[in-house]
């Protein structure tokens, strides 16, 4: 067996390894105590609801595939329906893994709290690096293998594209399903037991409190999961179809990429060794150790497959190297917006003494200015690889090194995804040590480590949005050179072409109109939430002296409903907008909608996902004893706490349900329009 071959095995081979591995690190995890019978009958409350939730979504979901499948077979060909059919069975088994072990979990986190702080942490991340090594595995093994089966040559990757798109399907709609769910039952939950009723946050006499921890899985571990799945998916193929352009310079040009995702897995699982708490007692510190050793391995691996598979030209290596940089970047830049040791989120909480009105200013202007430092770090990575790789004078290679760069910057998911998988663990850890009247030191272990997820959370949505920019514009070029080749003349974007001034323009609209799609669908199931809990609090007697038992699963059965019902509208805008710009204003409109896009998404879901982490951990600010702490020395409620819990209440379905969403959005856009680009060609009205 060559080079060739021996590099090309090695990525199938790496997903069956990071497959081995996340089982073993779910039989050490199913190994530990559960707790009591109390926590164990709160944790099956929470893995019933995540799991009928998710059921139903697929079931949903499942429907709109069937008829895609279908469409795709007739309109394009049979192995590409194919491979939508793997990608999305492949990302939903990764979200139903995930999810699956992080409601288990959850009670043993809480359970080894009792420990003390690291037995708690180490319990929590592993739970987390089985949803980020199996999504990174999954996706590494869908593509290598179909690549492999469809011949393992460059006509291949065109028939793969599909898998790209099933897998953005999935994630589209588990980022949207899932974020109306977490977000309306913690809304709801929050004003009517927090700022109403005045008990604390997981208090069992509130109805919404089951359904608020089932929303913590639903919406970070699977939705992450099935987001960073397709990221990760869709840049690898990206990166492909823009390798065989340049295959005549550098023959293996289609392989590299996932020749990096096999080494990187590997570098993610040693690094999840790394991840222990130190001295210093410092939660975010140890999980970075872990990060940065998968990615010092990474490098050292890259630097030998270049050498090895590209003719040792190490201006591809430094591409790869600049990849990882960008990633570093974003998240110290999202840790200083969203974490309680840094001004902006101080400034927020400062802000609240003076009332919820200027809570919110002060939250607003934090996060239109959280976009400037990562689009500046997007374009120095997008310039410099471009750049290196002699962009100027070959346009196509300059694209091909900003590809590599998104690869690079992919293959780690492993690890990233780990630590913010961490987050919905550690919140439920926290809620169930409530819920089961653990003792205060429990609690004392679970908020610190729930403090941290929420900043977890926010760098690796930021990761995945800035990540998703250069996976993008990989796929844009990628649209460009399929146009290209099959008309025979370059797609040119000349702002004097009004078909390209409205394709930008329609393309910058859609994710503000996908936006408040998203945000009014938790703002009205939160509202049947509110109506509920206080119809519970008002006619179920005792409830509130602890003596009757709230109806948790109404409140389940509520916002499941509300999410299927909401989620539709926009997955359809995603997937038909380009479909009818492209069939109607034809491939230059589509190039121009693609592009506006990009831009007005990758700033939208900065501001939305890193200014709602910094109003939540404001909050968290004012929780932790500063600023009056939640209760004033008389015992009142603290109005400033008051005030933070509204500016919550704003951010959160911002951070975690739109935000977060118009990250699948631009890659489906991106993905419809390369699969449909031949029709579209042949079959626009206007050329």
């Amino acid at each position: 067996m060559d080079i060739t071959n021996l590099m090309l095995y090695s990525a199938p081979l790496a997903g069956i390894i990071g497959l081995i591995f996340a089982v073993y690190l779910v039989l050490y995890i199913m190994k530990l105590d559960a707790g009591s019978n109390k926590m164990k009958e709160i944790a099956a409350a929470i893995q019933e609801g995540a799991m009928a939730y998710l059921n139903r979504q697929y079931k949903t979901v499942a429907v709109i595939a069937v008829i895609l499948t279908i469409v795709i077979n007739f309109a394009i060909n049979t192995p590409t329906a194919l491979a939508f059919v793997l990608g999305a069975v492949m990302s939903a088994a990764a979200g139903y893994l995930g999810m699956n072990i992080s409601v288990r979990a959850n009670v043993r986190c809480a359970n080894a709290a009792k420990e003390g702080m690291k037995k708690a942490l180490d319990v929590a991340f592993k739970g987390g690096a089985v949803t980020g090594i199996s999504v990174a595995s999954f996706a590494l093994l869908g593509v290598s293998g179909l690549f492999i089966a469809f011949g393992g040559k460059a006509d291949a990757v065109d028939k793969i594209v599909g898998f790209g798109f099933g897998a953005s399907l999935i994630s589209l709609f588990a980022r949207i399903g899932g974020g109306i769910f977490t977000k309306a039952a913690d809304v709801g939950t929050d004003l009517v037991g927090k700022v109403e009723a005045g008990i604390p946050e997981d208090d069992p006499r509130n109805p919404g409190v089951i359904a608020d921890n089932v929303g913590d899985n639903v919406g970070d571990c699977a939705g992450m999961a099935a987001d960073l799945f397709e990221t990760y998916a869709v840049t690898a193929l990206g990166a492909m179809l823009i390798g065989v352009t340049v295959i005549d310079k550098y023959p293996n040009a289609v392989i590299y990429p996932l020749t990096l995702g096999a080494a990187a897995i590997i570098a993610s699982i040693i690094g999840i060794f790394f991840v222990k708490l130190g001295k210093s007692g410092n939660i975010m510190g140890a999980m970075y150790n872990g990060a940065i050793v998968a990615g010092i391995i990474s490098l050292i691996l890259f630097y030998v497959i270049t050498g090895q598979m590209m003719n040792g030209d190490i201006r591809l290596f430094v591409c790869a190297l600049i990849g990882l940089g960008v990633t570093a970047a974003m998240i110290l830049i999202t840790e200083y917006y969203t974490a309680t040791e840094y001004s902006p989120v101080r400034q927020i909480a400062n802000a609240s003494v003076t009332g919820p009105g200027t809570n919110v200013i002060t939250g607003l202007a934090i996060g239109l200015q959280s976009t400037a430092m990562p689009v500046i770090v997007i374009c120095v990575g997008i310039l410099s690889s471009y750049l290196i790789m002699g962009g100027v004078a070959d346009p196509t290679l300059g694209l091909y090194g900003i590809a590599i760069a998104a690869a690079a910057m992919l293959s780690v998911t492993g690890i990233i995804i780990a630590i913010d998988a961490y987050g919905p663990i550690t919140d439920n850890a926290g809620g169930i040590a409530e819920m089961a009247e653990l003792p205060k030191e429990v609690r004392d272990i679970t908020d610190p480590l729930d403090a941290v997820g929420n900043t977890t959370k926010a760098v690796t949505k930021g990761y995945a949005i800035g990540s998703a920019a250069l996976g993008a514009l990989a796929l844009y070029a990628a649209y460009s050179s399929e146009i290209t080749k099959l008309r025979g003349s370059p797609l040119e974007l000349k702002l004097s072409d009004p078909m390209v001034l409205v394709g930008l323009l329609i393309g910058g609209m859609i994710p503000f109109l996908f936006a408040s799609f998203l945000m009014g669908a938790v703002g009205r199931a939160a509202t049947t939430i509110v109506t509920e809990i206080r119809r519970q609090f008002r006619e179920i007697k005792g409830i509130m002296e602890g003596t009757a038992k709230p109806d948790y699963g109404r409140c389940v059965d509520i916002v499941t409903i509300a999410a299927q019902k909401e989620m539709i509208i926009p997955g359809l805008l995603a997937v038909l907008s380009p479909l009818l710009v492209g069939f109607v204003l034809g491939p230059v409109a589509l190039g121009g909608l693609l592009i506006g896009v990009i831009i007005s998404g990758l700033l939208l879901a900065l501001m939305m996902t890193t200014g709602g982490a910094a109003w939540d951990n404001a909050k968290k600010y004012i929780e932790s004893g500063n600023l009056g702490g939640k209760r004033l020395p008389d015992g009142s409620k603290n109005p400033t706490h008051a005030a933070a819990v509204v500016g919550d209440t704003v951010g959160d379905p911002t951070k975690d349900t739109a935000g977060p969403a118009i990250n699948p959005l631009i890659k489906v856009m991106n993905i419809v329009a390369i699969l449909f680009a031949a029709l579209i060609l042949k079959y626009s009205l206007m050329g």
